[in-house]
């Protein structure tokens, strides 16, 4: 089983790699890959020491599967050459989620989907992810007509650089910003570019993505993306209107039995997910959970996940661990 990892020296590959050792993945020979720059440098990965190639090598060396996590314009044009020599891609980009030749997979909820046929799998964006992780049951059950979603996105959803402003911020050093405002003591209601519409992409990831997950184009879904100066991980509120009622313990009772979905929702201990407590877990934290007083058939929550872990690297290696299970590699 040769693995390549795309993208192996950022943010993002280095937690491949970390994942991929924790979970034991069945890896006999490790391709790290990245940029011409980094063509040469020596990571360690299990106690051993591989050199970073660059991606016609790590093409040549027909990898059977090929974790990507190296920017969409990256994904464009290399995963489709990767796929020619029968390698299958798990792309963490935004390149090919909306493609509707390629699936877009958490293992959790549609693994099902795929087959030996698809040497192209896009892993969904780390917001709409652990969105998805809590309400895919509850839209089995009860139905979802409609979601409102803000998002409180760490920096490392931007990368080194987002993390390094903030650390030049807290001591006061002026350099390169990966933003146009500081983060420090701030939030910023801009999470990527603007589209026409007035919202961001990330903002329509969420709506789009969760539809394509979902497999119900009928859910409408409306977002707001913001990026506070925190480090460990993603938070959401969210409120969801349902077809059908729902009973508030029922809820949690369902959302407890999810697999990967882990409920904190005690009031009396103070008890709820934040994303210091997520950092460095592979789990999805709900609670907060409250039914919606101003209208009917309609709940509140707040959802929390590493979205360096559940939302890129871990579910990347969770799709490739389904491959392998089921023959599909």
């Amino acid at each position: 089983m040769r693995v390549a990892v795309v993208g192996a020296t950022g943010m993002v590959g280095e937690i491949m790699l970390q994942v991929l050792a924790e979970r034991n993945f069945p890896v006999t020979e490790l391709i790290p890959v990245a940029s011409e720059k980094s063509v040469g440098k020596e990571i360690e990965w299990k106690g051993n020491t591989y050199k970073v190639v660059g991606l016609q090598t790590a093409v040549d060396m027909k990898p059977e599967i090929a974790l990507f996590s190296a920017g969409g314009e990256t994904s464009l044009e290399w995963a489709p050459k990767f796929a020619a020599v029968g390698t299958t891609v798990i792309d963490n980009s935004s390149a090919w989620r909306m493609d509707e030749t390629k699936k877009l997979v958490v293992p959790e909820i549609n693994a099902n989907i795929l087959t030996k046929e698809d040497k192209i799998i896009a892993n969904p964006n780390c917001s709409t992810i652990q969105m998805v992780m809590a309400l895919a049951p509850l839209h089995a059950k009860y139905d979802i007509k409609r979601i409102v979603v803000s998002t409180y996105q760490s920096i490392t959803g931007t990368g080194v650089k987002a993390v390094r402003q903030l650390e030049n911020e807290y001591a006061g050093i002026q350099d390169e910003m990966a933003y146009k405002y500081p983060i420090h003591r701030n939030a910023i209601p801009q999470c990527d570019s603007f589209e026409e519409n007035g919202y961001t992409k990330e903002e329509m990831k969420l709506v789009r993505e969760t539809q394509k997950i979902l497999n119900d184009k009928t859910i409408a879904v409306t977002a707001t993306a913001i990026r506070i100066p925190v480090v460990g991980g993603h938070s959401e509120a969210v409120n969801i209107q349902f077809e059908n009622d729902f009973d508030v313990n029922e809820v949690r009772q369902i959302l407890h039995n999810t697999p990967g979905v882990t409920v904190q929702d005690n009031l009396e201990t103070f008890t709820y997910p934040m994303p210091i407590y997520a950092q460095g877990k592979d789990d999805v934290f709900v609670g907060r959970i409250r039914r919606d007083e101003s209208q009917p058939n309609t709940i509140n929550m707040w959802i929390v996940a590493d979205n360096l872990r559940k939302g890129a690297a871990t579910n990347t290696i969770q799709i490739a661990e389904y491959l392998v299970a089921n023959k599909l590699v």
